[in-house]
């Protein structure tokens, strides 16, 4: 795969005669010791993408200080998904000789992130999708601090390296196990929160299979789930108010199908007989949900840990792979129709 490498880079002299700024505005910026307002902050980092520059100091301080801690940033630490994230994390850092530090940045403000969980006290940082904006992104890249982004690739210009799963292709196969198997073609789609990658590619496999199959996109079978279970509850009433024809339910994760099955038994149809529900990630709860839920394995744990592994490399030798892009896979169990008997049902839930 490609390398990211530090690079020999312009001096903060130059940065800040092109920025027309001074040096201690530019450094403030870098190393988040003041606030810099967002005119200043464009002018910096437009000049520092133009210099291509990279300070080296601030590694070589980070080198002869190291903590032997890495720091994992996530926007919440809430629901089914985490726990097998969570554990693939701390795998990892152990086999690594490194200790964790966990922050959710849903309850900070953007400066006690800074000060809780940065280059201060890590040697570097693994960030979930939605967690740090690029601002903050763009300071961490441009001081030459470690950072691993999951499941969100890196943003134009900085080459962060990133681990994530394949969606689109999982979804294609799951879309087309209820077209082609089942005959089913009014499936409604409840998409993850907007502006998520995974929210993204999961909504393009879905309209793909359509479009493959020469079933017409309807928009109003489409509602925002936001991979939150009573988020899902709603945006499932929503789509049965409209009275719509409606075969299936492709849910954005496992999570919100859970919503979605509550809500068409209290509505009265019954899963799969009525209409199937199927979902995206495999989470313990997918076996236990009745019908068993058919859904696209994602190997949550297995990101994580490969996350941890780049992490690592990156701060030991200053290189990783740009990109790591895990596979999934369907597993099949009842919730889209599908009988199976409890031999199959048993191999299937081991998945």
């Amino acid at each position: 795969m490609d390398k990211t490498r530090p690079h020999k880079r312009s001096t903060i002299h130059d940065v800040a005669r092109l920025a027309g700024l001074s040096v201690a505005t530019v450094s403030r910026y870098m190393n988040g010791t003041a606030t810099v307002s967002d005119e200043k902050a464009s002018r910096i980092s437009a000049a520092i993408h133009e210099l291509d520059y990279l300070p080296r100091s601030a590694a070589q301080d980070l080198a002869r200080n190291a903590t032997k801690t890495i720091g994992l940033l996530l926007p919440t630490i809430s629901g089914s998904f985490f726990a097998p994230l969570l554990r693939g994390v701390e795998r990892g850092a152990t086999e690594e000789g490194f200790s964790l530090l966990v922050h959710s940045t849903q309850i900070q403000s953007k400066g006690l992130i800074k000060k809780g969980l940065a280059e201060h006290n890590t040697d570097g940082l693994l960030v979930f999708a939605a967690s740090l904006d690029t601002a903050e992104l763009t300071r961490l890249h441009f001081i030459d601090f470690p950072v691993v982004l999951l499941h969100q690739t890196s943003p134009t210009g900085l080459e962060i390296p990133y681990v994530t799963v394949e969606n689109r292709k999982g979804v294609r196969a799951l879309m087309d196990h209820l077209i082609e198997v089942h005959n089913l073609r009014r499936i409604a789609h409840l998409r993850g929160p907007a502006g998520h990658e995974d929210t993204y590619w999961r909504e393009q496999g879905y309209q793909e299979a359509l479009q493959v199959h020469n079933i017409p996109f309807d928009p109003a079978l489409v509602e925002i789930g936001g991979f939150n279970t009573e988020l899902s509850r709603v945006a499932m009433r929503n789509i049965l108010e409209k009275n719509l024809p409606l075969d299936a339910v492709f849910a954005g994760d496992d999570e919100s199908a859970s919503g979605a099955m509550m809500e068409l038994r209290l509505s009265g149809f019954r899963v799969p007989e009525d209409i199937a529900v199927v979902g995206f990630d495999d989470l313990e709860l997918a076996v236990h949900l009745t019908p068993a839920l058919t859904t696209v394995h994602s190997p949550i744990e297995q990101v994580a840990y490969q996350a941890v592994q780049q992490l690592v490399r990156l701060i030991r030798t200053g290189e990783a792979d740009a990109a790591t892009l895990l596979p999934t896979h369907i597993v099949i169990r009842q919730s889209c129709g599908c009988v199976l008997d409890q031999k199959q049902l048993y191999l299937n839930q081991k998945v």
